[in-house]
């Protein structure tokens, strides 16, 4: 279907290499759909045990989406950025839910699009290379591919924390947080494959040999921090609170909020509010799916695109300006269920 996705077997393993180098691996709907039909066309046969994506030359496992495209077709009618998100949903849906064992090797940038094929995987191998981060809101956009069902399970505040900030993370800090299950040096990955594709049904026992004691994860010295400063599912009260705090840490965050879209923080934040509640992954996948099909064709994310990725300024102009401006009923709008012809399903 695609050259930019390579799907294959080896040994007992059904293989997802992405394979788009200069966009670092960013995803496009042609890639979602080959990564879709793979794990449909491995369902059923015996000879395929678990499921490995990992990426083929260079530094990024997954950097994300295809945001020219997305922010090309918002200008338009979004026709083309609703397939790429329907295309992506169903994908995600598909491994969270995969009855095999899916390995993920996020070894490089993981962001965005890239958390989405990660998290869902049984084993989330960390490296020291791994950078790991939800930037969206930088660009107008929220964490999607899942982000308001992981990101409202992390421990504490720290969805929250990363969702509104978009702070990177390293492969130590994954582990810490629970978001990869192993962390092994990127130069002992070829083997790590070799290994699971031998053994899929040991891989857990098959990596232990291989793993290493990760470094300190510095996010963990913020914790309580984030925990308090981050606590309140209202913007205004975060801002209030980072900003009363006064420390060099709680005046650096603020910072970086008061660069972020603050549409697309209230958003994040009612999304991880509501993913918390939610009762299977596809609830979550249909209310992201909606919420994207809108904030899509809005002016913040039209405008961050531009900043950050075509002008490269890196001086976005919002729209509301300030958190204060960006009203309940806004939100609301966002949010709205699609009609039944037009919502996401998983299948």
């Amino acid at each position: 279907m695609t050259d930019d996705v390579l799907t294959f077997k080896e040994g007992r393993i059904g293989r997802i290499r992405l394979n788009r180098p200069k966009a670092l691996h960013a995803l496009n709907t042609e890639m979602c759909l080959a990564m879709s039909a793979a794990l449909e066309d491995w369902r059923g046969d015996l000879a395929v045990e678990a499921a490995l994506i990992d990426h083929a030359e260079g530094r990024g496992f997954c950097a994300g989406g295809d945001i020219r495209m997305l922010a090309e077709s918002g200008r338009t009618d979004g026709a083309d950025a609703r397939a790429f998100f329907h295309a992506e949903y169903r994908m995600n849906h598909a491994l969270f839910t995969y009855a095999k064992p899916v390995v993920a090797v996020m070894d490089g940038i993981t962001m965005g699009g890239g958390v989405g094929i990660s998290l869902p995987a049984k084993v989330r191998i960390a490296t020291e290379n791994t950078r790991f981060a939800m930037p969206e809101t930088g660009i107008g956009l929220f964490p999607d591919v899942g982000g308001g069902w992981y990101l409202s399970r992390l421990p504490g505040r720290m969805g929250q924390y990363l969702a509104l900030t978009g702070h990177r993370l390293n492969g130590a800090e994954c582990l810490a947080l629970g978001l990869a299950t192993h962390y092994l040096p990127a130069d002992a990955l070829t083997q790590a494959k070799e290994l699971i594709a031998d053994k899929p049904h040991a891989i857990d026992l098959a990596l232990e040999p291989l793993a290493a004691d990760p470094p300190a994860a510095p996010i963990m010295e913020h914790r309580d921090a984030i925990d308090r400063l981050f606590a309140s599912d209202t913007l205004e009260e975060v801002f209030a609170a980072l900003e009363a705090d006064g420390s060099e840490w709680a005046t650096a965050q603020l910072a970086t909020l008061q660069a972020k879209s603050p549409q697309t923080m209230k958003v994040s934040l009612r999304l991880l509010a509501d993913g918390a509640r939610m009762q299977t992954f596809a609830d979550e996948m249909r209310q992201e799916y909606a919420v994207a099909s809108r904030v899509v064709q809005r002016h913040d994310f039209l405008e961050g695109v531009r900043a950050v990725i075509v002008d490269k300024d890196n001086a976005p102009h919002w729209n509301p300006a300030t958190p204060d401006g960006v009203t309940s009923h806004v939100i609301d709008q966002i949010f709205a269920p699609l009609p039944e012809d037009e919502a996401w399903t998983p299948n």
